[in-house]
């Protein structure tokens, strides 16, 4: 789970560590910023390690905000070694990827005359931050934002990361940003399984439409109009063998209590997961 479905809850990383675990959950998605705060506040890295463990909970990703992507050769380098150090503190918990999204380019007016960089050099930029990742043991993961200007097509994750040329290189789709960008489903049959290591899974209602829809009206996997069924069963049938992690910012659901929203989350998360893998055994039983 990611923990932005607790955001509203103002939990510790240790409380959000045991309501995540005690739902069901077999892995986590914590924030950098709450890993901070935790660690500025005097925590200690490795009672969090330790009470991961014991909690039997794999550090399967981790968000964070460095500007990695701008075209300001300072700020940029001021983003690589926040990622630096972002990267060490996920290590540290035994993490192996991190979203990297387009942050410092992802509202119009914080782009220059120029406009949005190019995806070739969005490319280059995205080599960077992975070889800076192979330094560190942890990869970035090109994550898809539906309201950005770029990065929000299923098209330019593909021609990034390809342009990036490096054997690390994989995409964090998902699927309220899938929609919002204006994107269709079937576009991932496009992606190589193999390069989204991790997924946001979530549900989007038919209203707002899609202009004015935002991250705070996703729901629950099933409770929206999604075709996750149908859709994690072609990602099956691809060969898709990543992790899905259930990421919400519903307010609603801030209102009721964090060990609740868990539990229904993973619960449900779960149903259209084992719904998708039996029409995946079908289809392929019809296809032999």
């Amino acid at each position: 789970m990611n923990t932005s479905t607790l955001r509203g809850h103002n939990l510790t990383v240790p409380q959000q560590i045991e309501v995540v675990a005690k739902a069901g959950f077999d892995g986590i998605e914590p924030w950098i910023r709450d890993l901070r705060s935790y660690v500025d506040g005097g925590g200690s890295v490795s009672d969090l390690k330790k009470q991961l463990d014991d909690a039997g909970l794999n550090v399967v990703g981790a968000i964070g905000f460095a500007r990695w992507i701008v075209d300001d050769p300072a700020a940029r380098k001021a983003g690589l070694d926040e990622a630096k150090r972002d990267m060490e503190l996920v290590a540290s918990l035994g993490g192996k990827q991190m979203a990297a999204p387009p942050i410092g380019v992802h509202r119009t007016e914080e782009l220059g005359d120029g406009g949005a960089p190019s995806l070739e050099t969005i490319g280059e930029r995205y080599r960077a931050i992975l070889e800076l990742g192979d330094t560190m043991g942890v990869t970035p993961l090109l994550e898809l934002w539906g309201f950005s200007p770029v990065l929000h097509r299923l098209a330019e994750l593909a021609y990034v990361s390809t342009a990036a040329s490096h054997p690390s290189a994989a995409v964090l789709p998902d699927f309220y940003h899938i929609y919002k960008g204006g994107n269709d489903m079937s576009s991932l049959g496009m992606i190589e399984a193999s390069r989204m290591p991790l997924f946001h899974i979530n549900d989007y209602p038919g209203q707002p439409g899609i202009d004015v829809i935002a991250d705070k009206d996703r729901v629950y996997p099933g409770d929206g109009v999604c075709d996750l069924v149908g859709t994690i069963a072609m990602l099956l049938r691809n060969g898709f063998v990543g992790t899905f992690s259930l990421e919400l910012f519903n307010p609603g659901y801030w209102k009721l209590p964090a060990d609740k929203v868990a539990a229904e989350g993973c619960q449900k998360s779960r149903d259209v997961i084992a719904k998708a893998v039996e029409a995946a055994k079908q289809d392929a039983a019809e296809q032999a």
